[in-house]
């Protein structure tokens, strides 16, 4: 009984840690990864790229092939710029898409883990079917949102919570029943069995997959300081000051610098969730 109990907790206390952020070393999206963070909502699309924000001056700025326009005044900018300008565009235009498919992805291996948890230790695809509702429903608010090119600060904000809290009280309200039941009805033993197997498929699921997820996330870091250079090399100045989009973080432990003693940029291990 006492075996049986300590894995009871275990997988209450494993259940809910997968739903919000998995067992796994996925990347905590937020604009401060990479050491640097912006102030701005981002939208970026065919039309150009645009950042706004409610508070703090400028308020909107916008580019696209190499015109600028701040708080909707177009701006004399250089030739030079100009192209800055472009590439920045490009790149934001290049980076979006990968920020969805790490979102994915990060998604995918927490709902995965979730789903497995419920088959192996309830046997029930009916409850598996509830999890997979709330995998397609967070799928659906990451193409909304980043798979439409637009990153909000608040992008995972009160909707999709409390669609992770809906999935951590039915697993853990299933697991919890589905075990009590083994306990009382004298399979204690067939439940630590279980637990031992969830144990050994989930690191089968998640080291290979977390880790690939880890260098894309790595190399999306490179991207991001390729965007902070390319802003910190604009001549165009506004109230006398330089354009800032992309900033150090002060908040974040920096894991890429946009300078070092060879002016290379460089980026180490990303911060994850849980951490």
């Amino acid at each position: 009984m006492r075996h049986a109990v300590a894995a009871i907790a275990c997988l209450l206390v494993f259940a809910a840690g997968a739903a919000h952020a998995g067992p796994t070393k996925s990347p905590e999206l937020s604009s401060r990864e990479c050491g640097l963070s912006t102030p701005y909502n981002v939208q970026v699309d065919g039309g150009g790229v645009w950042l706004y924000r409610h508070r703090g001056s400028p308020k909107e700025i916008f580019f696209h092939d190499g015109t600028l326009s701040v708080d909707r005044r177009v701006q004399a900018v250089s030739q030079a710029d100009a192209q800055r300008l472009r590439k920045m565009e490009d790149d934001a235009r290049a980076l979006m898409p990968e920020v969805a498919g790490i979102a994915r992805e990060s998604v995918g291996i927490s709902f995965d883990v979730l789903a497995g948890v419920m088959r192996t230790m309830t046997d029930s695809e009916r409850k598996v079917r509830k999890v997979e509702r709330h995998r397609e429903r967070a799928l659906e608010h990451i193409d909304d949102s980043l798979g439409n090119g637009r990153w909000d600060q608040d992008v995972f904000g009160d909707t999709f919570e409390a669609n992770v809290e809906q999935v951590i009280e039915q697993v853990t309200g299933s697991i919890t029943r589905s075990a009590l039941w083994a306990v009382f009805t004298g399979r204690s033993e067939q439940l630590e069995e279980r637990a031992d197997r969830v144990d050994h498929e989930v690191n089968r699921l998640v080291e290979a997959r977390s880790a690939a997820l880890e260098r894309h996330a790595q190399a999306l870091c490179s991207q991001v300081v390729a965007l902070r250079r390319q802003q910190d090399a604009l001549e165009y100045r506004y109230r006398g000051a330089p354009l800032v989009m992309l900033e150090p973080d002060a908040s974040s432990t920096p894991v890429a610098s946009v300078h070092d003693a060879g002016d290379a940029a460089r980026t180490s291990a990303i911060p994850v969730a849980g951490q």
